[in-house]
């Protein structure tokens, strides 16, 4: 296959500028390479070569022209509606042109398929959808995380050097940490969300970019906020690290992969490690979770959940039921949770420049059972995932996952979240992160994804 494909999202485009890749070819080549990686992983739940070209044909010259890329079944395009990883969409769905669409269109990139994603958007592993579950392409039987499972996967496949993912409650850093890539959560309501069908009344979700390293992060991320995030250098960084049990209590080789990364990271910015702390963070995940519950509950009604699609998943199906159950009290407590956490993150902002944590307390875990083990027993992954991944989206601040090391042949992930705005601290904190270790993190690729005659990344 042509080189190009193996290319960063960044080379590539810069390649097509150059005239040294043929983004017809590219795109052919990209389509073929679905096609041949995709059966295993079922990350890609439809490509449409026709309408692609269509795209390619009237790409205009921008910074991603010509370069294939993958969206999210969160988003509808102007031929295919999002179906949500669902048998059912509870809310009105239908052909458009969304924020994010409109923004890759516009960038000049090629939408070339729709990624597979969690069943409503509603775990972190992947495992649940109409389409049948994503796979991991590290071990096709572990899961490669949710809800933006399919982005990930066909990243880390090196199926397209960049996707769209979405972020309501961890959703782009929880498989970005299961399958070694970097994605970022933007700033609350920078990114493109226009044509979400929760975009009037989410205060949680975000688009965001889902790609090999920061660099290319940066660029996609910088497409969908319609604004550069300029690089910057990090110097005398204050890192700011918890002893609570999102730090504590996690997987052995976890806690290790992200101490080593946060010296190395301290090592070439300059800067330390500053213990802080912040009660109650489990509180922080309960009130995120409720919010997000409530604010899917337009549409509801118990006439309505009682003629569900019978191929909603039993979980599901619990899950929307549970939404009517919830008490107008808990919504009010939540939005107090809310308040005092903002509080207490903007004043803790004031002491350090970010603050670190595992993103996800394990490694990826199997298909058939995404369990757990961890010191305090054993648990659910979407239980332990969201302890992490929640006050980012609770409190709008952004965050980002980045490959922190390897357990078992698994990647880890190593989450950084800074203040408000401060998106682009983020990625030139994660560069930083990338020369302190020599890119292997990044550079470490599964083995269905290995050139010819060279082994797996550890």
């Amino acid at each position: 296959m042509p080189a190009g494909i193996d290319l960063s999202l960044r080379d590539q485009a810069a390649g097509i500028a150059a005239g040294e890749i043929d983004a017809a070819e590219l795109l052919d080549t990209t389509l073929t390479r679905i096609a041949e990686r995709n059966p295993g992983l079922n990350a890609v739940v439809e490509t449409f070569p026709e309408r692609s070209r269509e795209m390619l044909a009237a790409a205009p010259a921008g910074p991603l022209h010509g370069v294939p890329v993958v969206i999210k079944d969160e988003w509808p395009l102007p031929w295919r509606a999002q179906r949500f990883g669902a048998a059912e969409m509870l809310a009105p769905s239908a052909p458009g042109e969304s924020g994010p669409y409109r923004a890759l269109r516009d960038a000049g990139a090629v939408i070339v398929g729709v990624g597979n994603m969690h069943e409503l958007g509603s775990g972190s592993t992947g495992n649940v959808s109409f389409y049948g579950p994503a796979r991991n392409p590290w071990d096709p039987e572990r899961c490669p995380g949710g809800s933006s499972s399919g982005p990930a996967a066909a990243v880390a496949a090196r199926m397209v050097a960049g996707a769209v993912g979405a972020d309501g409650v961890g959703s782009i850093r929880y498989p970005a940490a299961y399958c070694g890539l970097t994605g970022l959560k933007p700033t609350f309501g920078r990114a493109a969300m226009a044509g979400h069908h929760m975009a009037a009344v989410t205060s949680m979700i975000v688009s965001g970019p889902l790609c090999i390293d920061a660099a290319d992060a940066r660029l996609l991320g910088s497409v969908l906020c319609g604004e550069e995030l300029a690089a910057g250098e990090p110097r005398g960084l204050r890192i700011g690290v918890v002893r609570d049990l999102v730090s504590e209590d996690v997987e052995a080789p976890v806690r290790a992969s992200c101490a080593k990364a946060l010296g190395l990271l301290c090592a070439e910015t300059g800067g330390e490690l500053v213990e802080i702390d912040l009660p109650d963070l489990e509180t922080s995940a309960l009130a995120a979770v409720l919010i997000a519950n409530t604010e899917g509950m337009a549409g509801l009604s118990p006439a309505r959940l009682n003629d569900l699609d019978p191929e909603l998943s039993p979980l599901g199906r619990g899950l929307l039921k549970f939404r009517m159950l919830l008490p107008a009290a808990a919504s009010v407590k939540a939005a107090q949770v809310r308040a005092l956490f903002r509080q207490r993150v903007a004043a803790l902002f004031e002491e350090v420049d970010l603050i670190a944590w595992p993103t996800v307390p394990a490694v990826a875990p199997p298909l058939e059972a995404p369990l757990v083990e961890l010191p305090s027993g054993t648990t659910t992954a979407d239980q332990a995932n969201v302890r992490g991944g929640a006050l980012a989206n609770l409190t709008g601040i952004p965050a980002i996952s980045l490959p922190a090391g390897f357990s078992e042949g698994l990647p880890i992930g190593l989450q950084l979240q800074a203040p408000w705005g401060r998106d682009e601290l983020l990625l030139d904190t994660a560069e930083a992160l990338e020369r302190a270790n020599g890119r292997a993190k990044v550079e470490a690729r599964p083995p269905l994804a290995q050139p010819a005659g060279e082994a797996a990344g550890a």
